[in-house]
């Protein structure tokens, strides 16, 4: 089942790590450094830049200024995501390498 989530707050705690608050009262730290890369994510590898997290008024979910953003229900459910993301980022990051 997909649930449906809100994004309330977001805090940087440490690098490429977020300390998320959801609608239902609940919280999770979520350590993104992992999945960075791609057109998409690997900007978030600057720190600078990754600090620019906000929450999206409108769709309640992480959002960057290059249009990054996450699925709540993905940020909700970390631990449950977590291992299929890093895959999904090896594969791009293996892509990348051969385009380069």
């Amino acid at each position: 089942m997909h649930g449906i989530y809100r994004v309330m707050s977001v805090e940087v705690v440490k690098p490429f790590t977020l300390r998320v608050t959801f609608d239902d009262d609940t919280e999770q730290l979520v350590f993104l450094g992992d999945i960075l890369e791609g057109s998409v994510y690997g900007p978030l590898r600057d720190d600078k830049f990754f600090r620019q997290v906000a929450v999206d008024p409108e769709r309640h979910t992480l959002v960057w200024p290059n249009g990054a953003d996450f699925d709540p229900e993905t940020l909700h459910d970390w631990p449950k995501y977590a291992e299929g993301m890093r895959q999904m980022a090896l594969k791009w990051a293996a892509a990348a390498k051969k385009v380069a």
